[in-house]
């Protein structure tokens, strides 16, 4: 049996839950979770206060174990986005280093790609070297046969000179006046300017070429060289006579003022010794081809066959090497203002050389063959000639020639401007020189006289912007075919044809007045013509064929390059 006092507090008990049950529902709280909390003894032995004050106490504790397992969550999400960055980062690392190792291997690749360019370049380069080489050594193996060839046709020349001498000595009386007839007959013809078509003996045995040898008391003969001598220059400003020659030097001989007949000297002159190679001479890849004063004649510039170009000074000391070229150097040349050398090469380029910055300025590669000659038009403009046959026009600066000439047939061995600049000589193994003007685009003049190639040519220094403005202009062309003819520059005509050699003719100059002209051949002798009179009016004959020959400024001594490794120095009065 229940106590009335117990069953009144359980009432009141159900009523205080029932009114907790409320308030719990109104607050939204889940009514289960609630009741689960609490014991029947908690229901039973406390009341809503107490009851409400454990329900708070739970929920705060539930919330901060919420806000633990947020906080905890959070740090767990930090630690993953941290890791992940981490393992981000390896990624990034690993392929930079991926990135790094394939630019490695390109890099790697390319270098052997650009090595194997350089090697077939280099190759290629060598070839080139290789096939110039032979050229030049072809050519020169040319000359010596020709060299050979030549001595031969004296030595059968002299045979049948002393044959004629007999004949003389039996009194053939009408045969010498047959002889001296024909000669006067030349003679005259030559006189007006008429080429006579006749054999190259014609002038040689005149009656005034008996007496017109140049006595051995007005020559000097330079000695010291030991290969053949290929070219020489006399200095513009002083005594000095320069020699480049196949041993590898170049030397300046001081040559005595005045005659030699007045002038108390030994035979023997001494020169400045310019070598090219170091140690033994002879070094063929070094074999000195060209050399030429500047204006003032102050500096020499010689090249060579080693490609380089090289200026000295008066002392004989070497002032610079210039190297660009790949190939032998075949000609040379200052401009008038001295500020650049021009180079023209078998490796087919033409190069500006600043001189005081001692460096290349400009390289012109137009040429498809070896260039074989260049000539200053002006300070800053050219002209370079080449195996290919063709001119170009060329000027500092410009990328493209400046003019085109396409007209002859073979290579083009020598371009001369005019002294006013406004006309271009050339001449060819096509057998034809060849004047072209620079304002049209085709030549205004086609020489065509002579029947074998022409080796050189030079103009007259008569005429407009020269020191005899009053004289006629002409080109002189010197040719395979032993002769030497002038041509009217005007008219494109023919004024006369020297016929004195019997050996191709190499080298001619005009003296500074313009009368005379000296030529040289492979015949070994050297000729001065009076362009008045057209006949020979001197003559030298040496030891070997002639591969140069130069006035100097006074026009009273004349240089001859020769085969047999000497100059001869000629006193020249008429």
């Amino acid at each position: 049996m229940v106590p009335p006092g117990a069953l009144i507090k359980f009432v009141q008990k159900g009523l205080q839950y029932m009114e907790m049950e409320a308030n719990l529902s109104n607050s939204e709280v889940d009514i289960d979770e609630d009741f689960s909390f609490f014991q029947p003894l908690d229901l039973i032995s406390k009341d809503v206060k107490e009851l409400q004050d454990m329900l708070r106490e739970k929920k705060r504790k539930e919330r901060d174990r919420e806000k633990e397992r947020d906080r905890s969550k959070e740090n767990d999400k930090e630690v993953e986005r941290e890791h992940e960055g981490d393992r981000n980062r390896a990624k990034e690392k690993d392929r930079h280093e991926k990135q790094k190792e394939r630019e490695r291997e390109r890099e790697k690749m390319e270098r052997e790609k650009e090595r194997e360019r350089e090697k077939i370049e280099r190759e290629k380069e060598r070839e080139r070297e290789k096939m110039e080489r032979e050229i030049f050594e072809r050519e020169k193996e040319r000359l010596k046969l020709e060299k050979e060839r030549e001595m031969e046709r004296e030595r059968e020349r002299e045979k049948i000179e002393r044959e004629k001498g007999h004949e003389k000595q039996l009194g053939d009386a009408d045969r010498e006046m047959v002889i001296d007839q024909t000669d006067k007959e030349n003679a005259g013809d030559l006189e007006h300017g008429r080429s006579t078509g006749a054999e190259p003996m014609d002038i040689v045995m005149t009656p005034t070429s008996q007496t017109s040898h140049i006595p051995s008391s007005d020559v000097r003969i330079l000695e010291g060289h030991t290969s053949e001598v290929c070219a020489c220059a006399w200095s513009p400003s002083a005594s000095l006579l320069a020699s480049g020659s196949g041993d590898a030097t170049a030397r300046i001989w001081s040559i005595p003022e005045g005659s030699f007949k007045s002038v108390h000297t030994g035979r023997n002159i001494n020169a400045l010794i310019l070598k090219h190679a170091k140690g033994k001479s002879n070094e063929k890849s070094k074999d000195v081809t060209t050399l030429d004063w500047n204006g003032e004649g102050t500096l020499l510039a010689t090249g060579s066959c080693d490609g380089q170009a090289r200026i000295w000074n008066l002392n004989g000391d070497l002032i610079s090497t210039l190297s660009k070229h790949k190939g032998p150097i075949f000609s040379l040349k200052w401009n008038k203002k001295g500020d650049y050398l021009l180079t023209g090469s078998v490796d087919r380029t033409a190069v500006v050389w600043d001189v005081k910055a001692e460096e290349w300025k400009q390289q012109f590669e137009f040429h498809s063959g070896p260039t074989l000659d260049v000539d200053w038009r002006n300070n800053v403009s050219f002209a370079t000639s080449s195996t290919d046959s063709m001119i170009y026009l060329c000027k500092i600066g410009e990328t493209r020639p400046a003019k085109i000439f396409a007209g002859h047939q073979g290579e083009v061995n020598c371009v001369k401007w005019d002294p006013t600049g406004s006309l271009l000589a050339s001449c060819s193994d096509d057998s034809t020189a060849k004047i072209w003007n620079i304002k049209q685009n085709n030549f205004v003049h086609d020489l065509r006289e002579h029947t074998k190639e022409i080796y050189t040519i030079r103009w007259s220094p008569t005429g407009p912007g020269t020191n005899n403005p009053n004289k006629q202009l002409t080109l002189a062309s010197a040719s395979f075919d032993s002769s030497v003819k002038l041509w009217d520059a005007e008219l494109g005509k023919m004024l006369c044809s020297f016929n004195g050699h019997r050996e191709p003719v190499y080298s001619l100059a005009f003296s500074p007045n313009g009368e005379y002209i000296a030529s040289g051949s492979l015949d070994r002798s050297i000729h001065i013509w009076s362009i008045k009179e057209g006949k020979i009016v001197k003559t030298y004959t040496g030891n070997g064929g002639i591969f140069e020959v130069c006035w100097n400024k006074e026009g009273n001594k004349i240089a001859g390059c020769f085969g047999d490794n000497t100059i001869c120095v000629l006193d020249f009065r008429v």
